[in-house]
Order: C-alpha cells, then sequence, then structure tokens
C-alpha cells in the first residue's frame, strides 16, 4: 500500500466532507461532528471477521475481511460517491486510522481524489474531545440560570438563543427534561460519547469574551453524565434566579408536559419512582388526581410537595453564587414575555 497523506484532528475543519467508514454500530455510539457513515464493514460482517480471527488464523480472517471491504467500498462509489468531482478533499477515519481506513484511502487515491486519513483515527479524535472537556470550561464566562421546576428556564435559554446570546443548553443537547418525568417521548437520549462530542462542539464555538447561559442541572440530566470539569465550573458560578407566578408554573408545565396529560397511565408508572421519597400513601394521592384529570391540583401539589422542597435543599449547596443570584421576575409564559426576559438577562450577565 502507498504511504497516503494523513491529517491531523486539528486539520478536520478543512476538509470538504468527512467519512467515518467503521461500522454502524460505532457511528451511533459517537461520531466526529458532521461525518458521514459509509461503513467498510457492517456489523454483522465484523462481528464475522473477527470470529474468524479468532478460531481461524489472522491470514484467514484478511482474506476475508479484504474481499468484503472491497465489496462495500464499490458499492459505496456505485451509489455514494459516484457523482464526487475530481477535486473534492475527503477525510476518511476508523478506529485507529488503521486498514479499514487505509482500504478506502488507498482507493480513493488512486482514483484520484485528493483524499487524507485520519492519524490515530476515531481514538485520536477521542482523546482531543477528552480533553477538550477538561479544558474548555475554565476559560467560558458561565451564567447559572437558576430556578424553581416550571419557571421557564428552557424558555429563557431559547430566547437567549434567538436574541444572539451564548447558550449552553444541556437539556437539549441530553434530550431529557433533568427530572425523574423528564423523558421526551420519542426521542431516545443519544450516547454519553456522542452527548460530550456535542457538548465539545458547541463550547469550542463560544467566544470568551461573552457570557454563556447554562440552566443549573445535577450531575445526570437523565442517564447522562456532565462532564466533571464542567459541573466543576458551573457549580462556582455567577447565578440569574428566574421566578415565575405560581399559576404560570402550572400552565407552563401542563404545556410541557402534555404527552402526560394524554397518557395518564404512563404518568402514574414514572410517579410510582418516587414512592421511595414519599411513601405510598402520598404517590397514591397523585395518582387519583391523575386518574381524575385534575391537572391544576396534581401539578400544583407535585410543585410543593416534591419538586420544590427538593430544589430549596440543593440549590445553596450546588451552587456557590446562588444566595446572591439577582432575580429575574418572568410575568408571563407568552414570547414576548420570555423575550422581554431575554433582553433583562443579558443586562443582568453584564452587570446592570
Amino acid at each position: 500500500m502507498n504511504v497516503q497523506n494523513t491529517a491531523t484532528v486539528a486539520q478536520i475543519d478543512e476538509f470538504d466532507e468527512i467519512i467515518d467508514v467503521r461500522s454502524p454500530a460505532e457511528y451511533a455510539e459517537d461520531h466526529l461532528p458532521g461525518a458521514i457513515s459509509a461503513p467498510v464493514l457492517d456489523d454483522a460482517q465484523r462481528a464475522q471477521i473477527g470470529t474468524l480471527h479468532k478460531q481461524a488464523s489472522a491470514f484467514e480472517a484478511k482474506k476475508a475481511g479484504a474481499a468484503l471491504v472491497a465489496i462495500n467500498i464499490a458499492r459505496h462509489l456505485q451509489e455514494r460517491f459516484h457523482d464526487r468531482p475530481k477535486s473534492w478533499h475527503p477525510l476518511i477515519y476508523c478506529w485507529r486510522g488503521g486498514q479499514r481506513s487505509g482500504a478506502m484511502t488507498e482507493i480513493f487515491s488512486r482514483i484520484g481524489w485528493p483524499v487524507a486519513q485520519l492519524a490515530g483515527g476515531y481514538k485520536a479524535y477521542r482523546r482531543h474531545v477528552i480533553d477538550q472537556l477538561e479544558s474548555l470550561p475554565a476559560k467560558l464566562d458561565l451564567r447559572i440560570v437558576c430556578g424553581t421546576t416550571g419557571s421557564g428556564k428552557s424558555r429563557l435559554l431559547q430566547a437567549l438563543a434567538a436574541a444572539g446570546a451564548q447558550v449552553l443548553d444541556l437539556e437539549g443537547l441530553a434530550r431529557h427534561r433533568g427530572s425523574v418525568l423528564g423523558h421526551l417521548p420519542g426521542e431516545p437520549q443519544p450516547a454519553q460519547k456522542w452527548f460530550e462530542t456535542l457538548l465539545w462542539q458547541a463550547m469550542q464555538g463560544f467566544a470568551a469574551d461573552r457570557p454563556v447561559f447554562v440552566e443549573a442541572e445535577s450531575k445526570k440530566v437523565g442517564s447522562l453524565h456532565v462532564p466533571i470539569a464542567l459541573m466543576a465550573r458551573m457549580r462556582e458560578a455567577p447565578c440569574l434566579r428566574v421566578e415565575l407566578p405560581t399559576a404560570a408554573r402550572v400552565a407552563l408545565l401542563k404545556e410541557e408536559y402534555a404527552h402526560f396529560l394524554a397518557e395518564p397511565e404512563r404518568l402514574n408508572h414514572q410517579l410510582d419512582i418516587l414512592v421511595t421519597m414519599h411513601g405510598h400513601a402520598r404517590v397514591a394521592e397523585w395518582k387519583g388526581l391523575s386518574g381524575a384529570h385534575a391537572w391544576d391540583e396534581l401539578v400544583q401539589r407535585l410543585l410543593t410537595e416534591h419538586y420544590d422542597p427538593a430544589y430549596m435543599r440543593g440549590m445553596a449547596r450546588s451552587f456557590r453564587q446562588y444566595e446572591s443570584a439577582p432575580s429575574l421576575a418572568i410575568e408571563g409564559i407568552d414570547a414576548p414575555a420570555f423575550e422581554q426576559a431575554a433582553r433583562r438577562a443579558v443586562v443582568l450577565a453584564q452587570g446592570g
């Protein structure tokens, strides 16, 4: 095989397209941002070659693997890349920058495309992400958006982003609202590694001289862990306390959790998780309100009996500057109310 051009992780933005030749399962767990999946071995084929390597020999495995790789690369050329111009400049990677990406890089190079192979492959990229997740948080001017459940923190972040502010939306990236009822229907959470890639991608794009608004979270969002360095930086950062009247909080939560109102049995299943904290009798009362569709009373009771006490116990302990945080009052839950609140939040973040 000819020696191929290689590129480093620092150069990935220089290419027209990034091609991940690992198996679909490897790609689904995590991949370079923007990379397309063009596996040279699918999941079953990769397992097949691995078994052959163990049961027969490395030679037999390589021989069988080469045939499969050749077939798959030919198919990709015919179906995916046949229309690419001669000037097309792709970057190809596999797990370690070895034989899988090397095979496609060799063939593409022979065709005449100015192709490069990622040195060290996905493993080198992953090491870069881990290092960046350790160092980037310290460079960010974080502003922690605090507020009781239903106070509109996520909507405020959306309004801030729409207004051009820098926002790190942990719940949006994690596809979870961060509580026992926070699972989004039909939207599974990403793998931990992909979540971390999304975090790195977001953080490395922030300007260091402008505040970054991020919602107060615990160290887990659903099943996903917030990186240690980011969590530590959040706990020390200045806070902004969002306040919304109770009736407005109830109305907002009914909008955002409408899927539970439509399927009370799903809500009741989730409420069972709280039995260890509140006992069977109280949870049975909540489930009775759910069965009666007494949504306003149920939401208000969940706030006063579960969410608000838990919130008040945790915030001052978890976020050092919470007690001195300025308040941001929001009077309604319509878009103009949050647009106005976003403007005020920017002023407060600037010391106004």
